[in-house]
């Protein structure tokens, strides 16, 4: 069974940084993402991480957030620079199932349809 749990969450004044963790537990695939929901929006793929090393962004977190997996404590991180307002949410954790190293998924490594587990997510508030 598939468990992914977030941590790292919590309350950072704009401009400031905070580094999110998933530790993940059954799953080996590495294909995982961080996907946030902010107060009366839906859910957007913001980073995604395949095979420890090929990485996407949003272009909204291009350049201030890192995604990373460390394979040998299967956890995944968000490293997160620079915050603004607009980054408050609820950021969830998510791995898929199948293969994720090709074509099919160059294109949608952003896409919620694409994963298969979610962790129950870790709150960021980013105050003025």
């Amino acid at each position: 069974q598939v468990q992914l749990v977030e941590s790292g969450g919590g309350s950072v004044q704009s401009g400031g940084s905070l580094r999110l963790s998933c530790a993940a537990s059954g799953y080996s695939n590495r294909c995982m993402a961080w996907i946030r929901q902010a107060p009366g929006k839906e859910r957007e793929g913001v980073a995604a991480i395949f095979t420890d090393r090929v990485t996407f962004y949003a272009d909204a977190v291009k350049g201030r957030f890192t995604i990373s997996l460390d394979s040998a404590k299967n956890t995944l991180y968000l490293q997160m620079n620079s915050l603004k307002d607009d980054d408050a949410a609820i950021y969830y954790c998510a791995a898929r199932k199948y293969a994720c190293y090709n074509e099919y998924m160059n294109s949608r490594a952003l896409d919620l349809k694409e994963y298969n587990y979610w962790g129950q997510g870790t709150q960021v508030t980013v105050s003025s």
